[in-house]
């Protein structure tokens, strides 16, 4: 039954499966000063432009969108933390908490993001994770769950107290499209202005693109220190397209994020390349109007872009029993690939809709292994 649980969880999550693709389409048009950028779709990952992004530098306070999400999934964000002596001695920016205050989480996550306070981000580590270290081993797991291949965290605030601190461009493009799935993460990331419960303090975003200089902005993390220099991820939003840019030791960071958003708005749109219902190409086969996809596929190209979008469906191949009795076909009857330019860019599972079934069907077994079966280049139909 384990076994049929973790398998049913794989394939109703078949839905479309999204990681940042690489491409330099826009990388002609578009110039920043950053030492790393990227910018990317933040519904399917697509590197709509990249400079330098794999390579490993010091990031400063972004690193706190990780501290962020870890103390969010926690689900403590409404109990009290009592402040240390130690997160009040942190070094840098601050939101001036007093040893043996009583703080909400949810207060001390606000001022992390709002005003980068590193006596926040301590406090919140040591609650979390029950010491600094215990916290970093956190993050670094976390890192490695999302695919962060070329980030090591030393600490909850991106300080340059330790030696050995690094991420990529490539790599906080990637925390941030995972952040930005979690509705919490999303509402803190874009408040502009913050009266926190159990403190007196009111707190003004430190970040200028969504206070007012970037009519789009939903959202980010700024960033500084002597050695990393300035820092920016931040997030926007236009007619359905969600972005995602990161810049590193940027001197001109507020221009270089706004330029790469508009060249991506102006050029780009999100298109549904694969419509929910019915597939029509399916319609004299025998699965016919009966098969069918649960959602939009939607993928951010450039209008010439739209003709190399490629749609294969591989199908489980009939049984005969099925003809006399279709309450045995099974509820997914195959996998649709989407593809752009030679790359995967969703997977979704091809449904059976049988209009005199009244109770879910019991042969999941056999549609778990004739996908994989399939996969394998087994019994099915490829159309």
């Amino acid at each position: 039954m384990r076994f049929l649980k973790k398998a049913a969880v794989f394939l109703l999550t078949f839905v479309i499966l999204f990681s940042i693709t690489d491409g330099n389409t826009a990388h002609a048009q578009i110039h920043v000063s950053a030492k790393s950028a990227i910018i990317i779709d933040g519904a399917s990952g697509r590197v709509l432009f990249a400079k330098d992004e794999h390579h490993k530098r010091r990031i400063a306070s972004i690193t706190k969108i990780m501290t962020a999400v870890l103390a969010i999934e926690s689900g403590k964000m409404e109990e009290m933390v009592t402040v240390s002596p130690n997160a009040v001695k942190t070094e840098g920016s601050a939101i001036y908490l007093q040893p043996g205050q009583k703080v909400k989480l949810k207060d001390l996550v606000y001022g992390l993001m709002l005003r980068s306070g590193n006596d926040a981000a301590a406090a919140i580590a040591e609650y979390v994770g029950g010491s600094l270290d215990g916290f970093v081993f956190m993050m670094n797991q976390k890192a490695e769950q999302i695919g962060m291949k070329n980030t090591k965290f030393q600490n909850p605030h991106g300080l340059d107290d330790h030696e050995n601190l690094y991420s990529t461009a490539y790599d906080m493009a990637l925390l941030t499209k995972y952040a930005m799935k979690i509705k919490e993460y999303r509402t803190v990331s874009g408040t502009k202005v913050y009266k926190a419960e159990t403190m007196d303090r009111v707190w003004k975003n430190k970040n200028k693109l969504l206070t007012g200089l970037y009519r789009y902005s939903t959202g980010g993390k700024t960033g500084y220190t002597k050695i990393a220099k300035r820092t920016l991820v931040s997030t926007a939003s236009k007619d359905g397209t969600d972005l995602i840019a990161v810049t590193i030791n940027d001197p001109d960071d507020w221009d270089d994020h706004m330029n790469m958003f508009n060249y991506v708005f102006e050029h780009y749109k999100t298109y549904i390349v694969a419509k929910k219902g019915g597939i029509p190409k399916l319609k004299k086969t025998f699965y016919g109007k009966h098969a069918f996809i649960s959602r939009d596929v939607k993928y951010l190209l450039k209008e010439d872009e739209i003709d190399d979008v490629k749609i294969s469906t591989t199908l489980i191949k009939p049984k005969k029993a099925w003809k006399k009795d279709a309450s045995l076909i099974p509820d997914v009857v195959g996998r649709m690939t989407v593809m752009h330019d030679g790359k995967v860019i969703a997977k979704v599972p091809v449904y059976y809709e049988n209009e005199h079934l009244k109770k879910p069907k019991k042969h999941f077994i056999e549609t778990f292994t004739s996908l994989f079966m399939s996969a394998a280049g087994g019994s099915a139909w490829s159309i």
